[in-house]
This record gives C-alpha cells, sequence and structure tokens, in this order.
C-alpha cells in the first residue's frame, strides 16, 4: 500500500516512524509545514516530521501554499493508495483530498464530533474530561467533519497533562494504524457520518492563554495548567514581573481574601486565593532564570512575595 503522509509535531512523526515500518506500507513522500526560525534568529529549524522523511530518505515537501504548480507538479506522479495526515496544521485543498485511490485518512486526538479543531487535547484536559481518544476519519473538505473509520477511547487519569495524555494517544494511533489500514484496504470497513448536533470546536492556543486568571474556580485553574503544561504554559504576573509555573495543587484551604492576592508563603509553596479554594504554587520559574522550588522560595524571595 503507498502512502503520501502529511504532518508536522512530534507526535506525528512518531506515528511516520511507525508507519515506515510496516510490512507492505510504502511512504512515497511526505508533507509538512516549512522550516521555521530558531529561537537564535539565524537557526533554521526542521519541523520532527521533516527530520524523520530526511532520515528515511523519502521525499519531503515543505509548501507554504499547496496550490503551487511547483507543488502540484511534485506530487502528480506519485502512485498514492492512502493519504494520511496527522496533525499537519493546515487546511488541505480538494484536489489533494481526491488525489489517493482509497481515501483520504486523518488521524484525530479526540472522539469526534466533540473537539473538532486545533488544540483537542488541551480542551479535554480544562474541561476535566475523564475520558478521550483517537478518531480515523475519512477526511473531506470541512474541519474534521467526515465519515468516521473507527474510533478507541482512552481514560485520562487525574495527573495526566498535555504531554502525558499525548504520548497515550499516541500510542493508541500506532496500536491501531495497521489495523485500520488494512480494513480500508479490504474495504472491510463501515463509515458513519458524525452526529453534527453534538459537535464542537476548539480553538487555536495562543501565548496569552496560559496567563492565569485567578477569579476563575481552583478547579479550572489547575485543569488549564495541566492542558498548558508543554506550552504556553501557566504563568502569573506580580510585581510587574511574569512568573511561570512548573507545578502546583489544590489546596484544601478555602480562599480568603482577594482573588490573585497571595494569602501565605512558607515552605510548602504560595497559597494563592482564587474564587473558591486556595492553588498552591509549589515550583516556579523567573525570566531567565531556573526553576526553583516553594523551599528556595522561602529562602529566597520572601520579602519579594510579601
Amino acid at each position: 500500500m503507498n502512502i503520501l503522509f502529511a504532518g508536522t509535531p512530534e507526535n506525528s512523526s512518531q506515528i511516520l516512524k511507525s508507519l515506515i515500518d510496516l510490512e507492505d506500507i510504502h511512504v512515497k513522500g511526505v508533507i509538512s509545514q516549512s522550516d521555521k526560525r530558531g529561537k537564535r534568529g539565524s537557526e533554521v529549524v526542521e519541523s520532527f516530521v521533516s527530520k524523520v522523511a530526511k532520515e528515511s530518505l523519502i521525499p519531503t515537501f515543505k509548501e507554504d501554499d499547496l496550490n503551487t504548480k511547483h507543488f502540484k507538479d511534485g506530487i502528480a506522479d506519485l502512485d498514492i493508495d492512502i493519504l494520511l495526515v496527522v496533525a499537519y496544521g493546515k487546511i488541505l485543498p480538494n484536489w489533494l483530498l481526491s488525489k489517493p485511490k482509497l481515501m483520504p485518512i486523518n488521524i484525530h486526538f479526540s472522539l469526534l464530533p466533540k473537539y473538532r479543531g486545533a488544540s483537542p487535547i488541551q480542551s479535554s484536559l480544562i474541561n476535566g474530561d475523564i475520558v478521550s481518544g483517537v478518531t480515523f476519519i475519512k477526511m473531506n473538505a470541512d474541519l474534521d467533519a467526515g465519515e468516521i473509520i473507527d474510533s478507541f477511547k482512552c481514560d485520562i487519569s487525574i495527573n495526566d497533562n498535555k504531554i502525558s495524555l499525548e504520548k497515550k494517544l499516541t500510542k493508541i494511533s500506532i496500536e491501531k494504524l495497521n489495523e485500520v489500514l488494512g480494513n480500508v484496504k479490504s474495504n472491510n470497513i463501515s463509515l458513519n457520518h458524525q452526529d453534527e448536533s453534538k459537535a464542537s470546536y476548539c480553538k487555536k492556543i495562543k501565548k496569552i492563554d496560559g496567563l492565569i486568571n485567578f477569579n476563575q474556580s481552583s478547579q479550572l485553574i489547575f485543569n488549564t495548567f495541566r492542558a498548558y503544561k508543554e506550552w504556553p504554559q501557566s504563568t502569573f504576573e506580580y510585581k510587574k514581573i511574569l512568573i511561570k509555573i512548573h507545578d502546583m495543587y489544590i489546596s484544601d484551604k478555602q480562599s480568603v481574601g482577594v482573588p490573585g492576592t497571595i494569602s501565605l508563603l512558607d515552605k510548602t509553596g504560595i497559597y494563592i486565593n482564587t474564587c473558591d479554594k486556595m492553588i498552591v504554587i509549589t515550583n516556579l520559574q523567573f525570566p531567565n532564570k531556573k526553576i526553583i522550588s516553594a523551599v528556595d522560595v522561602f529562602n529566597s524571595y520572601k520579602e519579594f512575595f510579601s
């Protein structure tokens, strides 16, 4: 079976690696987002998917515009059975969706039609869901709205964050990939339309979203911290300094002051008021500094937080 793969981030690259290792699967080409400027300015950074494709000597297309003649000519001669898309990050044009002989397939990290869009993992964590999953869909022109080929559930634990939940969902995708592709090849599938009345959408996350709103409930603040663990990370502003939070928990103590004010600072953490229970920050990071523990904060920054 010949595959054209489209993806960009690390979890997508892991699925690409597993695809390359499958018998009777031939990855004929890879589409990924173009190289980006690194933090150092002059450094050019490839996507994770692009790096894996290069290591495996697979032709790679890194186009900003998928409708150019150059890109169309590059794809034209590829004999493709399946177009497999995993977190590519851009809308694919209709001509590309019609390219494969069998079908275009998207692996989406939610139980569709819930959480269509760019941040399904983060949305499930913010909303306090206890179940997530992976959905394989036959792609159409609409965002994550194609017919469902198959779906697989995944439990969310209270200790899961964006990083750990994404690992679970990636593992499920890899485990089920050969089975789903085999069923598509043999036409052993039953396509099911999504229930549009149950559809929900999630937004593209911005850096500013990491700034905590202490007027919210402690549970929502903690859930958001779990969701933004990888990026943009949760932050709070104190004395005009933006401070990153690396670990926190919900106290059993009720807030006794205005949301956002510090109620207590000791060697166990910084206790900050919310609209209900206090949250306790146990590890934090000042700009351009190392991560420090609550003990370090108590010993070195007690006056700053007073």
